[in-house]
């Protein structure tokens, strides 16, 4: 078993890393069905909470199916990121997690998301004024650094634990690479194998089947495997990776009528979930995912893509 804080986890757990647009409420709970141990929510912006804002607001809402779950906030001022803790609190999620990682750039002009690594003494100060205004576990996403000349991570980890952070999960890229170029899972082994180190360390980047989980939990001797764009519109990835760890076997594939019921499953809970237009435009980015290797699927990829209205997507739904 993991614990993070006080929260047992099952040993290496699989994480659902927390995408903007991507893990929302509805695809949440459909990783949980499918093997996640621990999902995070999209990344809450603690300005916008603090305004009162119905999208930041939206995303503190999940459902017990949910659990464990961390929130995600993120922001460039101290003050406003330890009261947006104490909102998000409110809410009683499991954990509070700090972005320190997302490389988006209309996240890193603020100042804030990976462009805290350019900035840490100012993230260590924010780190130490969130855990001490929540009785939640802190949790921090981060990168190796902020470029390839700045990769503080061992170092950092290390500050952050002794502030008082209950996990870590490092994401094998700097900022500046944001998403290109491979993950490089090095630095996160000698975070792990570093005896100063206590609490969990969980690796991110690149972890795109089975396969490849097992290969990065060998290579690095890590606690957990958070899985990130590889889960869009494959919520099965936590199950193939668990039953690989368990039992050196990989199950069958999704039949496509498998498929095409989770799909339409998940349209059904986003339109519960989000106004209609939203809920078709953001649902877009599921559908490579859901179809990926089915080479059949692309002229009714192609038709989704451009319908706008619901009783357009079902009735394409419907004809595959």
């Amino acid at each position: 078993m993991i614990k993070i804080g006080n929260r047992e986890l099952p040993a290496c757990p699989l994480i659902l890393a927390p995408m903007e647009d991507i893990t929302d409420s509805p695809f949440r709970s459909i990783c949980k069905r499918f093997g996640a141990d621990l999902v995070v929510t999209e990344f809450v912006s603690s300005e916008g909470l603090i305004r009162d804002a119905v999208k930041s607001k939206v995303k503190l809402t999940f459902g017990e199916d949910e659990r464990p779950i961390a929130v995600q906030i993120f922001g460039h001022d101290v003050d406003s990121m330890q009261k947006a803790a104490e909102m998000a609190e409110e809410g009683n999620p499991d954990f509070i997690d700090l972005n320190f990682g997302c490389p988006v750039r209309k996240v890193v002009k603020k100042g804030a998301g990976a462009a805290m690594l350019k900035d840490v003494p100012r993230m260590l100060k924010m780190t130490d004024a969130v855990v001490k205004s929540t009785r939640l576990p802190v949790t921090v996403k981060t990168r190796l650094g902020w470029d390839s000349g700045d990769q503080p991570i061992v170092e950092l980890s290390e500050q952050l634990q002794d502030l008082g952070i209950a996990a870590i999960a490092i994401h094998g890229r700097t900022a500046v690479q944001r998403y290109g170029d491979r993950a490089d899972w090095s630095l996160i082994r000698q975070v792990k194998l570093n005896p100063r180190m206590r609490i969990p360390v969980f690796g991110n980047g690149d972890i795109t089947n089975a396969l490849v989980a097992k290969e990065r939990l060998e290579q690095t001797a890590v606690d957990g495997l958070m899985v990130g764009r590889a889960a869009t519109g494959n919520p099965w990835i936590f199950r193939e990776i668990r039953s690989y760890l368990e039992t050196g076997m990989i199950p069958p594939q999704p039949t496509i009528r498998e498929r095409l019921e989770v799909l339409q499953e998940h349209f059904r809970k986003s339109l519960e979930h989000k106004e209609e237009r939203r809920a078709i435009l953001e649902f877009r980015k599921f559908y490579s995912g859901y179809f990926r290797g089915i080479p059949s699927f692309k002229p009714y990829r192609m038709e989704l893509m451009k319908a706008t209205l619901t009783k357009e997507v079902v009735k394409i739904l419907n004809g595959i």
